[in-house]
């Protein structure tokens, strides 16, 4: 895999972890909620203009595009195992910007994605 394919995976996966921090932040601004038959329209709406879940499907959608691209130039038994690689950042953002707990458990399993993702990079 040559620098040019790898920036392409490592896009897609940044994008794709920049949408579920997006997502999160989205619904801490929305606060907790129950889809029921009363409120799923008020809350679907509310959902639907929040800006960082708008921004979130951005990300999503672009993602999406840089991955087929991504696929287009590497077999997706190696791209695919690299999304592994947007735990260990959802981790450590989720830790610092929304205050999510890391424990010794969490980090012993991003211990473990972290040498899965340098094995299959290497194969």
């Amino acid at each position: 895999m040559n620098i040019m394919t790898f920036s392409i995976l490592m896009a897609g996966v940044l994008l794709n972890a920049a949408a579920q921090l997006l997502l999160k932040a989205g619904t801490n601004s929305v606060g907790e909620f129950a889809f029921t038959r009363a409120n799923i329209v008020p809350v679907g709406w509310q959902l639907a203009t929040e800006p960082h879940i708008l921004g979130g499907l951005v990300c999503y959608v672009i993602s999406l595009v840089v991955w087929i691209l991504a696929l287009s130039r590497v077999e997706v038994s190696l791209a695919y195992p690299l999304l592994s690689i947007g735990y260990i950042v959802n981790a450590v953002a989720a830790w610092y910007l929304f205050g999510e707990a890391v424990t010794v458990t969490r980090l012993v399993g991003i211990g473990v994605i972290i040498i899965g993702v340098y094995i299959v990079a290497r194969s």
